[in-house]
């Protein structure tokens, strides 16, 4: 019998997401309590929260930026939670959102400010990486939908309470255009906890791990009541 592993493919800390509300350490708790073996921290990623910081030097502000998935990691370690590594990227020149895997700590640091850049400049650079590029909640207001040829998948279940993601609409291009689906929580507040995520038969050992498993088409079972939608 297969194990499914339960994992958040979208959470926030407090620590560097000015719309989190909740401590990075408490987040770990509170998944670990909701029987999630896995979550990862994809805190927001774009030139206003970088240029914030007092520091000019780009080690020390991801250092800053590393904080909630540090404090996250360092707790899922003592309670049996693994954390992952992600960033939900904003690029200077679209509010469109896009959730990034496959890349860890030593990467953010090699490569500043990757918000300069365009969605197509990022397709580019990201040849050869090992990174998987999803769409994040593409059907919410102000979003566009970007070209198939940008994206490794979109978000079809974006489980935050606050916002209508237009979920539906988003599974239907999914399956219209046999984009790879991705659900996440997109946690920020109490509220959020544990609406969505996904079930996969093996637990990746990283961020690279996940990215491989994706975008290799293996199974995931999608958290999130899309039943509605057919």
């Amino acid at each position: 019998m297969m194990n499914n592993y339960k994992i958040d493919t979208h959470v926030h800390t407090a620590e560097v997401s000015s719309c989190g509300k909740v401590p990075a350490a408490e987040v770990a708790r509170l998944y670990k309590q909701q029987n999630y073996d896995a979550i990862i921290i994809t805190d927001h990623y774009y030139s206003g929260y970088f240029d914030s910081l007092f520091s000019v030097r780009w080690e020390d502000k991801v250092d800053a930026y590393l904080q909630g998935y540090r404090i996250a990691k360092a707790e899922g370690q003592k309670i049996g939670l693994k954390v992952l590594l992600g960033i939900e990227m904003r690029f200077d020149i679209h509010p469109n959102d896009y959730l990034i895997y496959g890349l860890d700590e030593e990467f953010l640091y090699k490569n500043p400010e990757m918000f300069r850049m365009t969605l197509p400049e990022f397709t580019a650079f990201k040849k050869g990486k090992g990174l998987a590029v999803f769409q994040a909640h593409p059907f919410r207001a102000r979003m566009e939908i970007e070209k198939n040829e940008y994206l490794d998948g979109i978000e079809v279940m974006n489980g935050n309470p606050r916002h209508d993601s237009n979920n539906c609409r988003a599974y239907k291009h999914a399956l219209s255009n046999n984009l790879r689906m991705l659900s996440g929580s997109d946690f920020h507040q109490v509220p959020d906890l544990a609406r969505g995520g996904l079930f996969m038969e093996e637990m990746p050992a990283d961020s690279r791990e996940f990215a491989d498993y994706l975008i290799g088409n293996r199974k995931v079972n999608l958290i999130g009541d899309l039943v509605l939608c057919a």
